[in-house]
């Protein structure tokens, strides 16, 4: 009966020691996965500021400007004149919610209503 329960002990801290050689290795390609997740987002953070710094670069107001002075023609554009534009009073604002205030109120019952 010792000897079988000596086996058992045995197998059972070879199973636990097989285990935990897996968990150890599962966790480092997980590490190692999250590095490169890590990695990635960097890379697209980069590439991310990169692509913003040369949309900035692309809408500078005299670049634009150049732009359509170069392709007016072309492009059917028409000159802008003063009265093209509106003033405040022209635009339409939405009107207020009006709550309608109760003057005289009436009672309600069913006090003198009759039974049938």
């Amino acid at each position: 009966m010792r000897s079988l329960l000596f086996l058992l002990s045995a197998l059972a801290v070879i199973g636990t020691g097989y285990w935990a050689y897996h968990e150890n290795y599962r966790t480092q390609d997980e590490l190692d996965r999250v590095d490169a997740l890590r990695r990635d987002i960097g890379e697209a953070r980069e590439r991310l500021a990169i692509l913003r710094a040369e949309w900035a670069y692309l809408n500078r107001p005299d670049r634009l400007r150049d732009l359509a002075d170069l392709n007016f023609t072309r492009l059917g554009l028409m000159p802008l004149r003063p009265d093209q534009f509106g003033g405040v009073r022209d635009v339409i604002f939405p009107i207020p919610e009006t709550k309608l205030e109760v003057t005289e109120p009436i009672d309600v019952t069913s006090a003198g209503a009759q039974q049938p």
